[in-house]
């Protein structure tokens, strides 16, 4: 029953909108409800109250707070440290606020290692918490523990005037000494521990961080090499294309100079015609060179023209006529060249592709 009045509650105080609304972030009051419920599932002695929390600038808030005792067991008997645990509106990314909550009849002891005088705890675990692994309920264990090695409240009906320090609340007697002696020891190898988990702590952090800078340069390096790679195949693939040409190249020149090796040898140079000397090997070849030169021809022949229309030489309607039947001319001549090209372009590359297996044959 405890715990379905206890789940309803949290859901009313969180689900509030408006100026009702607790100061919690959204995204965090679903972890607040759930360390609540584990912590009085735990211990039912506490219970989650909403109160007006007064800050030390004067600024006041409704807040919610875990209200109630933290059961202990010191020297054999069973005591209840009454104390209040107020969440501050950056729970649970920041610990909670923690008091012991004396009653009028009790008093904090003084001086205590994890106790101020005004009732604020101060113990590693509120040191080191760290959200998401931290929670209220390993606080309230911790709290437990802490209070169970030295109890931080007296009763004041127990207190003898004679005496310079007051029995621990819910004993009446005086410490053993030796008792004394091995919770200071204790108390000390605590404070050391939690001295030395501070430290491993921010090396462990430091450590991180080196890493994290580490990952980010790795990250950039793999980022350079991928782009160095594509440019090293990028560059090969255009080097493969300029070696297709030369190839393509270089069998014409040799089919050139098998065709007119020896055509000068024994012959007098001056009885070679020149123009039979750069003859077409071929057909394709002749009619190539052919439209090449009327193409020329007529490009000369629009320039011509340009420049009588320009000096009145001929008039305007003759010109136009002649340059129309000039570029439909051109356009023929053009259109055959292109055509002869891709043939003969068919024709080098099987030509080299049959030398190319005849060298793998050999």
């Amino acid at each position: 029953m405890a715990q379905q009045y206890t789940q309803q509650f949290l859901n009313a105080a969180l689900s509030q909108r408006g100026a009702a609304a607790l100061p919690y972030s959204e995204e965090m009051k679903w972890h607040i409800r759930q360390h609540l419920m584990q912590l009085v599932e735990a211990y039912p002695s506490l219970h989650p109250k909403t109160a007006v929390f007064t800050h030390n600038d004067g600024r006041a808030v409704t807040l919610l707070q875990a209200d109630g005792t933290v059961p202990i067991s010191f020297h054999g008997a069973a005591y209840n440290i009454p104390v209040l645990i107020w969440l501050a509106e950056p729970y649970p990314i920041r610990a909670p606020l923690v008091f012991v909550n004396p009653t009028r009849d009790m008093i904090i002891k003084r001086p205590h290692p994890f106790v101020s005088p005004n009732g604020v705890v101060s113990i590693p675990y509120i040191h080191s918490w760290l959200f998401p692994s931290s929670n209220l309920l390993e606080l309230a264990r911790n709290l437990a523990q802490f209070f169970a090695s030295e109890p931080p409240l007296y009763s004041q009906r127990n207190l003898n005037p004679n005496l310079n320090s007051p029995p621990p609340y819910g004993s009446g007697r005086m410490e053993d000494p030796a008792e004394v002696f091995k919770k200071d020891a204790i108390n000390k190898l605590i404070g050391d521990l939690s001295g030395d988990v501070r430290e491993m702590r921010k090396g462990s952090e430091g450590q991180m961080e080196g890493m994290l800078v580490a990952q980010g340069v790795l990250r950039r390096r793999k980022e350079e090499l991928r782009k160095g790679v594509k440019e090293m195949l990028d560059e090969k693939e255009a080097l493969e294309q300029q070696l297709q040409v030369v190839l393509m190249n270089t069998d014409v020149l040799e089919g050139w100079l098998r065709d007119n090796e020896g055509k000068s040898e024994g012959d007098n140079i001056e009885s070679v015609d020149l123009d039979e000397a750069f003859e077409p090997r071929d057909a394709l070849s002749k009619q190539r060179l052919d439209c090449a030169a009327s193409d020329m021809a007529m490009e000369d022949a629009v320039y011509a023209l340009d420049k009588a229309v320009q000096e009145g030489a001929i008039p305007l309607d003759q010109y136009l006529r002649n340059v129309r039947l000039l570029s439909r001319e051109q356009f023929f001549h053009r259109a055959t060249a292109s055509k002869v090209r891709a043939v003969q372009m068919q024709a080098q590359v099987a030509s080299m592709a049959s030398r190319t297996s005849l060298q793998y044959a050999f």
